[in-house]
């Protein structure tokens, strides 16, 4: 019997000083049972950069047609198109051509940094892709935050990211690899 998702729930209070972007919204996440709790949380993380009343989780693991989250206009045109992970060139180019903008997280360090040494060259020539890399320890300290039912705030200013959860407060590092050209 295939396993199931496993539902949890944050209430993320975001403070975006940069973009001026204040927001209470109630997540709802599914976690695919391949997933570990980093990639999740990053998932999480993504929503929060990019937030927008528009911005939604998609079936992601569940369906390669489809990034992690994405922004679609009323007429149906994907605005952002967020992607985790390291994918092939093509993967890359469906992302851009698809989208208006498209964002990638690349997380693991040595599985991360090598797929970079091979795909930087080929991701410049996407003009609206922008790739973040996220440390082993910044994935691995996302992932004590989490539990079924998690209270978030997310602070953002000047381009530090500080989120904190009950006691626990931690500064995100994302390392800017590539950034979108408009």
């Amino acid at each position: 019997m295939a396993q199931k998702a496993t539902i949890y729930k944050a209430e993320v209070n975001l403070a975006n000083m940069d973009k001026d972007i204040y927001l209470d919204q109630n997540l709802t996440i599914a976690q695919h049972p391949s997933e570990t709790l980093q990639r999740m949380m990053l998932r999480i993380v993504a929503w929060a950069l990019h937030a927008n009343e528009r911005l939604t989780f998609t079936k992601g693991l569940c369906d390669e047609d489809e990034p992690e989250l994405w922004k679609k206009s009323y007429s149906d045109e994907i605005e952002l198109w967020i992607d985790l992970g390291t994918p092939d060139e093509k993967r890359l180019k469906k992302a851009s051509v698809r989208a208006k903008q498209a964002v990638l997280f690349c997380y693991g360090n040595n599985s991360a940094k090598e797929w970079w040494k091979q795909h930087a060259t080929k991701a410049s020539k996407f003009d609206n892709l922008t790739v973040n890399f996220v440390s082993d320890d910044t994935m691995e300290a996302l992932a004590s935050l989490a539990s079924r039912s998690m209270q978030l705030q997310f602070s953002i200013s000047d381009g530090d990211i500080w989120l904190s959860c009950g006691e626990q407060s931690m500064q995100l590092g994302l390392e800017c690899w590539q950034e979108a050209k408009h």
